[in-house]
């Protein structure tokens, strides 16, 4: 058996040198069917820019998040092309660079979404600086420049993003102010760590609305008489245009109404917006779409 085995070899080593003479006695090199590196990292780079260049159309977060879908699948796809595509052995390592780099814009944007769903960011400016602000998107911007530099022209376009904010009003700040001709007194102790809008809605209209800053107390007075339905909205940057926190967003409502009535004494109420251990009053969570304007 061992003889056979060698018998084969033999002639299996025959084979191999033949294929590799010449009957000029030179050698000829076995083709190569990868694909140039140049045109490889072109197809897989154009998808990623294609993603990023709807981005100046959105107009909400919904179009934006779909955007966000589409860069997270061309990062991913071109991520794992190029991880396993030939190059020269002089750009080999900004090849790799570029994989690993278009794996976290990948998961960058991934995150955002994540962020947007869980209303972490619920406005599409803050939605897009979170974006902006990706490692992915400069470092394969990063690496595209030395590839570039290497003679493989590519590069990615990133429109211009906001950057993140943290606005505030002063504490007390009314968001919105109706008639104060009356007696009532309404008062607002904000023990959380959220700024917030408390809004006095009356039959479905927002009448009222103060700005009370996290550790802060503010107060309406001259509510007039009326059951008020009382809303709170809290979170992080306060967007005065479109009268909303644009980040770590949350929206509740009293169970409870707020009767105000002008009689022998002037009525007044005191909520707190954090938990209290002998607290009468709950809070439903609501949905922002149906959430009154302050």
């Amino acid at each position: 058996m061992r003889s056979v085995g060698k018998a084969v070899l033999a002639v299996g080593s025959a084979v191999l040198l033949a294929a590799c003479t010449s009957g000029g006695g030179g050698s000829t090199a076995a083709p190569s069917s990868a694909a140039p590196f140049g045109p490889v990292l072109t197809q897989n780079i154009d998808p990623v820019n294609a993603a990023l260049a709807r981005i100046p159309g959105v107009k909400n977060l919904s179009d934006f998040d779909t955007v966000l879908a589409d860069l997270h699948t061309s990062a991913h796809d071109a991520s794992r092309a190029l991880n396993i595509a030939d190059a020269p052995a002089a750009v080999t390592g900004s090849r790799h660079d570029l994989a690993n780099a278009l794996s976290v814009l990948d998961e960058d944007a991934a995150t955002v979404r994540g962020d947007i769903k869980a209303r972490d960011v619920c406005a599409l400016s803050s939605a897009e600086a979170r974006l902006g602000a990706s490692q992915g998107l400069a470092s394969v911007s990063e690496v595209l420049t030395k590839l570039t530099a290497a003679g493989y022209s590519a590069s990615l376009t990133v429109p211009q993003l906001p950057k993140e904010q943290t606005r505030s009003l002063d504490n007390g700040t009314m968001v919105s102010s109706g008639k104060r001709r009356g007696e009532g007194e309404f008062k607002v102790d904000n023990g959380s760590k959220s700024d917030a809008v408390v809004s006095l809605v009356l039959s479905g209209r927002t009448v009222h609305s103060v700005f009370v800053a996290k550790g802060q107390k503010a107060s309406i007075a001259g509510v007039e008489d009326g059951t008020y339905d009382v809303y709170v909205s809290e979170g992080v940057d306060w967007d005065t245009s479109t009268k909303a926190f644009t980040q770590s967003c949350a929206f509740t409502k009293f169970e409870d109404t707020f009767p105000f009535e002008t009689g022998r004494t002037t009525t007044s109420w005191s909520i707190t917006l954090q938990p209290v251990a002998d607290g009468n009053a709950k809070t439903n969570d609501v949905d922002p779409n149906s959430f009154p304007q302050p």
